[in-house]
């Protein structure tokens, strides 16, 4: 895989550490890389594969996809300027920011100011975490941080692999519909919980056990049409049940994001149909 690429925001449940174990159950060869649950794109950018379809539901983060793709010094210089201010200003610039960035997404308003917001704050918020409230509205603290938002040259390098990859925002069942057979689709799916009575979120609308249970009614389209599919989530009952037909292997991980240290460790699932 490459290492060139490195994911630009802090995500939950990214795969960087899973990157070796995913490598190692991908199909030998295949057609074209398709991924509905993009997220911070670890894997996406280890592959580094042209001709890449990605996708996410959250239109803030694909938007700064966008932006780095076709704009990449001005989202660069933006951050710049993000990231000199706060050092002065720190926790109060801080939240003038995150005002600022609630207000462009309450009118809709996806820029290159957007993605800068976007990036900055995901730097300086706790733990990395992208959380917005009932009204969708991102609520995360500061977490006392003056360091760089982003290494400039890694901006630079995604702006040139991302020339050709097809981005799209939306429901993760539309982009992947369109794998014919040989390609390879991996679904980086929200996790389930572990307590099957709450489910967390990182857009309001959340992803019920209804979206669960549509995306394993999809992998099993995916499978009937000749596609490779792989999919990671956690190790639960839920979804062992729903995916009991592939096969399913367990993986150790390290969840960095969870704020309580003693629940940093945990076991994951990777189920290939193939």
């Amino acid at each position: 895989m490459n290492t060139t690429l490195t994911p630009f925001v802090k995500w939950a449940g990214g795969k960087r550490q899973l990157l070796d174990s995913i490598a190692a159950r991908m199909p030998k060869s295949y057609n074209r890389y398709i991924e509905p649950f993009v997220g911070g794109g670890a894997v996406c950018f280890a592959l580094a594969q042209a001709g890449s379809y990605i996708n996410d539901s959250n239109t803030a983060l694909i938007n700064t996809y966008r932006v780095i793709k076709r704009y990449p010094q001005k989202l660069i210089d933006e951050i710049r300027i993000l990231d000199q201010k706060i050092i002065s200003g720190k926790k109060e610039f801080y939240y003038d920011k995150r005002t600022r960035f609630n207000e462009l997404l309450k009118a809709r308003k996806y820029t290159t100011e957007t993605a800068a917001l976007f990036i900055f704050l995901n730097k300086h918020c706790f733990n990395g975490l992208y959380r917005v409230n009932s009204h969708g509205e991102f609520n995360v603290p500061y977490n006392q941080s003056i360091r760089p938002s982003i290494n400039e040259e890694n901006i630079r390098a995604i702006s040139v692999f991302l020339q050709d990859i097809e981005i799209y925002q939306g429901d993760f069942a539309k982009v992947a519909r369109m794998a014919q057979k040989g390609d390879f689709v991996f679904f980086d799916s929200p996790y389930a919980p572990v307590n099957p009575l709450s489910f967390d979120s990182y857009t309001k609308e959340g992803f019920p056990k209804k979206d669960h249970e549509r995306l394993a009614r999809l992998y099993r389209d995916l499978t009937d049409k000749g596609c490779f599919c792989m999919l990671t989530n956690h190790n639960t009952e839920f979804i062992r049940e729903l995916y009991k037909d592939f096969r399913i292997e367990t993986v150790s991980v390290h969840r960095f994001i969870n704020a309580d240290p003693s629940k940093r460790t945990g076991k994951e699932i990777i189920i290939c149909n193939y």
